[in-house]
């Protein structure tokens, strides 16, 4: 039996882990939040122009772009062929819906968010599921099975001092708060699950890097490159983009009022009319200045980001001269629809070692077919909804796909097709189809000819 000693250390180790991501983790919160400051890419400004600083917010735009197709929609045991409905309802009691949603987004901006999950309140027969994020948990994974050995919850202050910390145990979970002598375990809630109650959410995770990557990581320079641009580009407006007069033999006289105050310089510069007193002055104006270089190299860092990111073209802006096709547009989306499933089977992974873990919590074990549970998302391609109905169609006439598979294809929720279900089962006309559909081939060969007698 590990001492209180041999769970303080454990403490002590994954609070020094967690600190050294502190930074790294802050980074990338203030570049998805576009609140970086140009004095911290190296660009010194003068204090007049720094009113003109313009942050370029790429990094939002390549997570936003990937966190908006990641909908999860139910969970499917082995051998079912609808979606659980207990699960579903775990799910909907921890209003994962929403909270799932930020799970990805911390996850795609950290690199990893977490799900703890743990026993529902005296007669509740659901799980507290709950998302946390890479700002205050931190978890060690064996290397060899990819288990979870301990993880660490730490609890702040709004000043950052820490006043409490979660420890998760295969056993045990341990709470600490902290005092002036250091931390002092306060109670101990021995669950005996035989596993830590926490699943990292990994993004991008490399076999020799389980603590995953950033989705911005690959932008960050690019975007720092097209601020310093920007703001270039700003103080050129400013200073060139207008051009600017001269005045050759006047006198201080010709630029005062009838009161013999002198006139302001925007005032003399955008006048209708500009009188001299002296008939021999000369009055012109160099050329402006051409800003186009600007926006030419701004265009290139967003072509590069297009590239990088996964993006379509028009999603930074890019246009060409003749608007692109329905087509043209789903195909320059083929990279950001792989680069979305890709994330969904990785999140799913972890979303159904939460429910696994769920049962556990719940029933006590975890039946052997929940080793074969898979998730459901929501397809993240964006066809034309009529175009997907008509090739759902055509594969329900065939007989390839029955009707509950074609609603699930369609992007209906468990809701709606459980609605839709109930309504089919009182309609005459469905069970007429549902018995002829019942007699129809599931092969590719066709039926028998009819028997024909020529006497």
């Amino acid at each position: 039996m590990p001492s209180a000693t041999d769970d303080l250390s454990v403490l002590h180790h994954l609070r020094q882990r967690l600190a050294a991501t502190t930074s790294r983790t802050r980074r990338m919160d203030t570049y998805y939040d576009g609140a970086q400051r140009l004095a911290a890419l190296g660009l010194g400004l003068p204090p007049e122009m720094r009113r003109l600083q313009v942050v370029v917010n790429w990094p939002r735009l390549v997570v936003d772009s990937l966190a908006e197709r990641l909908d999860l929609e139910g969970f499917r045991l082995a051998g079912a062929a609808e979606t659980d409905e207990r699960l579903w309802s775990w799910w909907q009691s921890n209003n994962l819906d929403d909270e799932s949603g930020l799970a990805h987004l911390e996850a795609l901006i950290a690199g990893r968010a977490y799900i703890t999950v743990g026993p529902g309140d005296d007669g509740a027969d659901a799980p507290v599921i709950t998302p946390e994020s890479a700002r205050s948990m931190i978890t060690d994974v064996d290397p060899r099975t990819r288990a979870v050995r301990s993880a660490l919850r730490l609890y702040t202050s709004g000043g950052g001092g820490e006043l409490s910390a979660t420890l998760y145990l295969p056993d045990r979970t341990v709470y600490y708060e902290r005092s002036r002598t250091g931390w002092r375990a306060v109670d101990v809630i021995a669950h005996k699950l035989g596993r830590v109650p926490v699943v990292p959410i990994v993004n991008r995770a490399r076999i020799g890097d389980r603590d995953g990557r950033s989705e911005m990581a690959d932008v960050i320079g690019l975007t720092d490159a097209a601020c310093r641009t920007m703001t270039n580009l700003q103080g050129a407006q400013e200073l060139l983009a207008v051009p600017q007069r001269y005045v050759l033999g006047a006198t201080r006289a010709d630029f005062v009022n009838e009161a013999g105050e002198p006139i302001p310089a925007w005032e003399a510069y955008i006048g209708r009319i500009l009188a001299l007193g002296n008939e021999d002055a000369k009055v012109g104006s160099f050329a402006a200045a051409d800003l186009r270089n600007f926006v030419e190299v701004i265009n290139a860092y967003a072509r590069l980001v297009s590239a990088l990111a996964g993006l379509p073209p028009h999603f930074l802006g890019l246009s060409t001269d003749n608007p692109p096709s329905a087509d043209a547009i789903r195909s320059a989306e083929t990279r950001l629809v792989k680069r979305a499933e890709r994330r969904a089977r990785a999140f799913g992974s972890a979303w159904e070692e939460a429910m696994r873990l769920g049962m556990l919590i719940v029933d006590g074990s975890i039946p052997a077919h929940a080793a074969r549970l898979e998730s459901i998302w929501r397809d993240p391609a964006t066809p034309t909804y009529a175009a997907k109905a008509d090739a759902v169609a055509k594969l329900v006439a065939a007989g390839i796909l029955p009707v509950a598979v074609a609603w699930e294809e369609l992007g209906y929720s468990a809701e709606q097709r459980r609605k839709l279900a109930a309504a089919s089962g009182d309609d005459p006309l469905a069970r007429l189809l549902d018995t002829v559909g019942a007699g129809r081939p599931t092969g590719l060969e066709m039926p028998a000819a009819p028997a024909r007698n020529d006497r």
